[in-house]
């Protein structure tokens, strides 16, 4: 029973999978905000972009 809860102890392989996870969960939110805060601002270069490229940019819903 020890050996089992030394071996436990010791072992890393769950520990680096959740740190990865814990990671992505922290580069989504910031993405999200980042998007939410600049997301008129994206889309109005973008909208630019189209213009110069002869599209028409789809008006807003």
């Amino acid at each position: 029973m020890t050996d089992l809860l030394k071996r436990f102890i010791h072992e890393e392989e769950g520990q680096g999978m959740a740190e990865y996870g814990l990671i992505l969960a922290l580069v989504a939110i910031v993405v999200i905000g980042a998007l939410t805060v600049m997301g008129e601002q994206i889309r109005n270069k973008f909208n630019e972009v189209a213009t110069e490229l002869g599209f028409t940019p789809e008006p807003e819903q």
